[in-house]
């Protein structure tokens, strides 16, 4: 397989077939060069060669990525994504060998549900993830306000009275504010440091209260942002140290993924079949932009499938590790 020319058509892909196609190429690279992956299928006993269609593809659980170095044999990483988590467990480690391919991938999905950065000012509240080395999140939030090229846009740690300085600035340019943070630090500003965000604005959370307050259902956290902030909708992003690419959820807790990333459920009780239509089933992610560790893989997440096609992720299985982004409990 080229990569070069695999990197190319993996953000160019516009079709179920082309994903597929895609998918199934990359599929049979993986399972012979990366060999976490290649011991994993070893121990199922399922052979590379009769794997034809997508659903029969095996998903890496996500937690090799805290046991094993999942990265294809022969590359040298150029950084690794870290995931957070709370003191005595064992982080998560994404090698990545092509700090471009993430850059890519993170600013073409942006684009595909968003549009230009150069039409926001983003203003990123995620203390948590400041705080630490390693975070996927920042580096996207970091390159999405480069991207929009405005002095307004920045990073927000604990400086609220600055935040609601440049909330309520008064600006004669069309620019949306676009809002980002993670879920705790955007309770605290909507009910505790009353700000009204300005009209058309969008407020996106990541999830996670890591310990700062109660964990609640999605929905009630929603209302609490929507009242606090004076906003119609609640967006979400849906990413993990483990991808290279993310999910959106515009409204309703409903993710879609950009062209190149598919999720799927599995049965709870059966982790190598579907689940079935209607049923709550653990998340699976096909993401193409994971091409030098393992673009299948089996997350420790919950969700269920609406009749439009989106993705509600209603939280994490019993013996999950708390960590990461977008955590709700159900």
């Amino acid at each position: 397989m080229n990569l070069k020319t695999f990197k190319n058509r993996v953000f160019r892909c516009s079709s179920e077939n082309e994903f597929n196609e895609l998918a199934l190429e990359l599929f049979q690279w993986q399972s012979t060069n990366v060999p976490p992956y290649r011991e994993f299928l070893t121990l199922l006993k399922v052979s590379p060669s009769e794997i034809n269609t997508v659903e029969d593809i095996p998903f890496l659980p996500v937690s090799f990525f805290k046991s094993h170095n999942v990265l294809a044999a022969g590359y040298t990483p150029k950084l690794h994504f870290t995931s957070s988590g709370t003191t005595g467990q064992i982080p998560s480690r994404h090698p990545v060998v092509d700090r471009m391919l993430y850059k890519n991938s993170y600013e073409k999905g942006f684009q595909h549900f968003y549009g230009d950065p150069k039409d926001y000012i983003f203003l990123a509240l995620l203390p948590s993830y400041l705080e630490r080395e390693g975070s996927s999140l920042i580096e996207m939030a970091a390159g999405l306000i480069t991207e929009s090229d405005h002095p307004d846009s920045g990073f927000f740690l604990d400086n609220y009275d600055a935040l609601k300085a440049q909330i309520r600035k008064k600006r004669t340019d069309s620019r949306k504010l676009f809002l980002l943070g993670v879920s705790f630090a955007l309770l605290d500003l909507a009910t505790e440091r009353s700000i009204q965000m300005p009209e058309n604005s969008i407020v996106m959370e990541t999830g996670g209260m890591k310990g700062r307050r109660k964990e609640m259902i999605r929905s009630e956290l929603h209302e609490l942002l929507k009242n606090g902030l004076g906003v119609d909708q609640i967006h979400s992003e849906y990413g993990m140290t483990e991808l290279l690419s993310q999910a959106y959820a515009p409204n309703s807790g409903r993710f879609s993924t950009p062209p190149w990333m598919r999720l799927f459920l599995r049965d709870t009780e059966d982790p190598l079949s579907a689940a079935r239509p209607g049923k709550t089933g653990g998340i699976n992610i096909i993401d193409l932009a994971n091409i030098y560790s393992c673009a299948f893989l089996a997350t420790q997440d919950l969700g269920r499938v609406h009749s439009d096609g989106g993705i509600e992720v209603l939280g994490r299985f019993d013996d999950a590790e708390i960590r990461g982004c977008n955590l709700m409990v159900l």
